[in-house]
């Protein structure tokens, strides 16, 4: 056995269409990689700060309950939907513009689904690139793969003499491509299944909150504590 064989010899190998799909497939795990590091260290702060929404309930005032779930929210998911939506319910700070007009309820309503829908813009930011690298790493990592074996077989081609000896050595070596497309894949898939989760359970804490927000602004009580 040639014990030359390896990634480096079919590195050394490789024409510009063989390096340009490890450069794809570098690119892409680079990007992913960054994302899923900078998503999970936001994921985690948002879950430490959910526990302050039990804490906005309980203080004594609405500007204490403000301030409290500001200090807890560093990622500033939470705190926009108290502070927007009491800033709707004062009807004075409407006074001059087309929302003095609005039904304060109706207001309040428009300015909490705004912030839940910013909000879930900025939690599925990454996640479509996420999804993108992990459907079609594989494919570009298969592509390197059948463009060396084409290589391959040329080159037997040309030497006139069919040995599995000959073939088996670099076929090997451009199935590394299609194992590098899955190592680049198989991290996407499962940070945008976690992240995901993640988002759905953060998504259904602020409707939640939006949902006990627009009956203590409108009624003065909070959904369920009448």
């Amino acid at each position: 056995m040639n014990q030359t064989l390896g990634f480096a010899h079919y590195w050394a190998q490789g024409d510009a269409i063989t390096h340009s799909v490890a450069y794809v497939l570098l690119l892409m795990s680079i990007v992913s990689w960054y994302y899923i590091f900078s998503k999970a260290w936001s994921s985690w702060r948002i879950r430490h700060s959910a526990g302050a929404l039990e804490g906005f309930w309980k203080a004594p005032t609405l500007n204490d309950a403000i301030s409290i779930v500001k200090i807890a929210d560093s990622e500033n998911v939470y705190a926009p939907l108290a502070t927007q939506s009491a800033q709707a319910a004062n009807v004075g700070s409407q006074a001059g513009s087309l929302n003095a007009s609005v039904d304060p309820s109706e207001l309040i309503t428009r300015t909490l689904r705004q912030e839940i829908n910013r909000v879930s813009s900025r939690l599925e930011s990454g996640l479509t690139l996420l999804a993108s690298v992990g459907s079609t790493a594989p494919f570009v990592g298969l592509f390197g793969t059948v463009w060396g074996i084409y290589h391959a077989l040329l080159a037997v081609s040309a030497a006139g003499t069919v040995q599995i000896d000959k073939v088996a050595g670099p076929v090997g070596e451009a199935l590394i491509m299609t194992a590098l497309g899955l190592v680049v894949a198989i991290p996407a898939v499962l940070a945008y299944n976690a992240f995901t989760r993640v988002n759905r359970i953060t998504l259904a804490e602020l409707d939640g909150f939006a949902h006990d927000l627009h009956a203590f602004l409108t009624t003065g009580s909070r959904v369920g504590k009448q």
